[in-house]
């Protein structure tokens, strides 16, 4: 659970740099690749609504960035800085396409940390 907590705390962090003018929501994101990286991301939001980035969004697409294609998640965490709760459904969505459905995701529920894998999180994810 360490390393959990090392993520949270990493996404807490990364969260404080959110761009959240239109909603307040400052989300931060910590991932830890199966290479053994570790990526943050936070939202960032835009006037156009529909070009906001998510924090797990940004910090895949960094990692996929640095890693290429055949980066996989090995754990993320995610908080949202006076709220909890998991990934969006779209965010979900683009986790499952880098992670196995036993992928753990981190977040806060009553203050405290929880994990659930991807396959609770979205048990009916898109696949081609």
């Amino acid at each position: 659970m360490s390393a959990s907590l090392d993520l949270l705390e990493r996404a807490k962090v990364a969260a404080a740099k959110a761009y959240a003018p239109h909603s307040h929501f400052q989300v931060g994101c910590a991932m830890l690749t199966a290479q053994g990286n570790i990526f943050t991301g936070c939202n960032v939001e835009n006037a156009s609504y529909g070009l906001t980035i998510c924090a797990e969004r940004n910090a895949i697409f960094h990692a996929v960035a640095e890693e290429g294609p055949g980066m996989k998640i090995a754990t993320l965490a995610v908080i949202a800085l006076g709220h909890e709760f998991p990934p969006c459904g779209a965010c979900r969505q683009v986790i499952a396409e880098f992670a196995t459905p036993e992928m753990t995701v981190w977040f806060l529920r009553e203050g405290k940390p929880v994990s659930m894998t991807m396959a609770e999180l979205l048990p009916a994810g898109f696949r081609i």
